[in-house]
């Protein structure tokens, strides 16, 4: 089915990014879960071509345990395994250590956007990596001066795609209250979860996630707004035969995650038709701005896409600069292409954004660089916007 036209002016307005003070050398993690496999040389020789195969080389992360030596972090012991720490522990520390990224992370949105606390409607948090109650929202609420009477919606254990379901959520609330500024904001601590691989698949799950926050604030652009990205058409598809390809479950000593070798392949195969359910018939735009869960799944995209590499350079910049970051980094993604643009005085441009996650799950939407001005609803506009 053809998607419909959208020519509203739903746009991010703003958007502001967070990293932890602790960064790491990849090759340092590498040491690490090495030293913690002494007694399988096999797998051991297996982490250390997966960590420099990746495509990261820098992360950040709370915990400053991995800072230390390979006795010293609890996380990757190379000794005695029984102090690895629990789940409860490990959530203990995402209470502590996420209010602040996301503090960080809005305070810089709504600034970006300029606009003020109170003008804020509604409010979307999203994070898979840590769970409590009364939960980030709250804490959000009273840190940033929010209304306490504010829409207030948890999006939580969703994966990687959630950021991007989180925008367009976002967009579906302004459209159905035009007046209505939302505030999204997405923290993960996803090495919290780190913990001795016991096969091959679980050492892809260590080898490129990191910590993070990012944040946006989506509404009505006004004429005085520029650098905007306006938000289009979008849609959220489950991926035939998939569901065990990528799963996230709780466990006693943090949260398991397994990624398929397969899921590269699963998106080169199911994306394309999904894309032209989404352009419509329209040229390929562009901008793409594309969740980089992986190396893997970068090459996955920019090959059944034909994309060149200055096109997919933002995700693979993100991911080598930072890993990771689940929900959080298609904002970094966005937000890395929108400055690069501003500092280019390039022109209006579309674009498509897309992001992965357990089901298999792929989030999708268009949208459109504006430099200026957003065009007024009598102004031509082809981008199903």
């Amino acid at each position: 089915m053809k998607p419909v036209l959208n020519r509203s002016r739903v746009s991010i307005l703003g958007i502001g990014t967070a990293l932890p003070v602790h960064s790491i050398p990849q090759s340092d993690v590498a040491e690490l879960l090495v030293s913690s496999l002494k007694d399988q040389p096999d797998l051991a020789r297996f982490a250390r071509r997966i960590f420099r195969s990746c495509g990261v080389e820098t992360r950040y992360t709370c915990e400053p345990s991995y800072l230390g030596t390979s006795e010293e972090c609890r996380y990757l012991p190379s000794g005695d395994p029984s102090n690895i720490p629990t789940t409860e522990e490990r959530m203990s520390t995402y209470k502590r250590e996420a209010l602040p990224l996301g503090i960080e992370a809005a305070e810089k949105a709504m600034k970006d956007a300029g606009i003020s606390p109170e003008n804020i409607t509604h409010l979307i948090t999203v994070s898979c990596t840590g769970q409590y109650l009364p939960g980030l929202d709250v804490m959000l609420i009273r840190h940033l001066g929010l209304s306490p009477r504010m829409n207030r919606i948890p999006l939580i254990f969703q994966g990687c795609a959630a950021g991007l379901k989180a925008i367009q959520m976002a967009r579906d609330m302004v459209l159905g209250s035009p007046g209505a500024n939302v505030l999204v904001v997405c923290v993960e601590l996803c090495s919290l979860h780190f913990q001795p691989a016991k096969e091959k698949e679980a050492l892809f799950a260590s080898s490129f996630f990191g910590d993070g926050a990012s944040s946006c604030v989506i509404g009505n652009a006004g004429e005085h707004h520029a650098d905007i990205l306006q938000l289009g058409t979008g849609c959220s598809v489950l991926l035939p035969d998939s569901a065990e390809d990528m799963t996230w479950e709780v466990g006693n000593t943090g949260f398991d995650l397994y990624l398929s070798p397969r899921i590269p392949k699963l998106l080169g195969t199911h994306l394309g038709p999904e894309l032209e359910l989404l352009l419509a018939g329209d040229d390929l735009p562009e901008l793409w701005a594309i969740h980089p869960g992986g190396r893997g799944i970068v090459d996955s995209v920019q090959n059944v896409l034909n994309l060149r590499d200055e096109q997919t350079k933002y995700s693979r910049e993100i991911l080598k600069n930072a890993g990771n970051l689940s929900s959080v980094t298609i904002m970094f993604v966005l937000n890395a292409m929108r400055c690069e643009l501003r500092s280019m005085d390039s022109a209006s441009k579309e674009g498509v954004a897309m992001a992965f996650g357990p089901g298999l799950t792929a989030e999708l939407m268009r949208f459109r660089y504006v430099p200026a001005h957003v065009p007024s609803p009598k102004e031509p506009n082809h981008a199903n916007l």
